[in-house]
């Protein structure tokens, strides 16, 4: 597959790329994007979810009242999750949601989530720059030059830039990552990816391992 490379301006360099077939153009597999996402998210989560048990509360231990003649039914705890204060039944408790999934079923999930783009024609490949100052304009003018205002945007570079990651930073539905950084839910979760023709190239190499 071959992509124009644009520069900054959104006008044509006359350059092209060559999109490796490996990678953008193979049949995508919808469940490792499943799992891979899936896996994602787990890892987001704290964990750190907490409610007191029956032995954790703090109260008398003493029998509320006699066991018979009182017409209602038996009670030996205050403590007991029937009375307000008492305990939760199997309630939350700290738990790590993360699980592990192999190397080469995140690659082929990377890998078709790239293919959905590219078979979408929401691929874009500029040419490698930078800004001189960290002001959110120039990133704005950016994405008025391609077109991408106010639609999700996803800037891959080939090494890490402060200048234009702050640059993004204030913009609602932009993000900027490294090409090693990229992960499947960042490419799905985006209407538009935009390459820089160096981190192309990175991610093909990592890609192919």
């Amino acid at each position: 597959m071959e992509v124009k490379v644009l520069n900054i301006s959104g006008k044509e360099t006359g350059a092209k790329v060559q999109l490796s077939k490996d990678i953008f153009g193979i049949e995508p597999n919808d469940h490792a994007i499943y799992l891979d996402v899936k896996q994602f998210l787990a890892n987001q989560r704290q964990g750190t979810h907490k409610s007191k048990q029956r032995n954790e509360i703090a109260g008398s231990t003493r029998k509320l009242y006699k066991q018979k003649g009182t017409g209602g039914a038996r009670a030996g705890s205050i403590k007991s999750p029937l009375f307000n204060g008492g305990g939760r039944i199997f309630g939350p408790q700290p738990r790590d949601y993360s699980f592990k999934l192999n190397k080469k079923l995140k690659a082929l999930a990377r890998k078709s989530a790239l293919a959905y783009k590219a078979k979408d024609n929401n691929v874009v490949i500029l040419e490698d720059f930078n800004f001189d100052t960290a002001k959110t304009k120039n990133f704005t003018s950016l994405l008025g030059a391609l077109n991408f205002t106010g639609q999700k945007t996803l800037l891959v570079l080939s090494d890490a830039n402060k200048n234009v990651y702050l640059a993004s930073r204030n913009i609602q539905g932009a993000k900027v990552v490294v090409a090693s950084d990229l992960n499947t839910y960042d490419v799905l979760n985006a209407r538009k990816l935009v390459f820089t023709t160096g981190s192309v190239k990175t991610l093909e190499e990592a890609l192919a391992k």
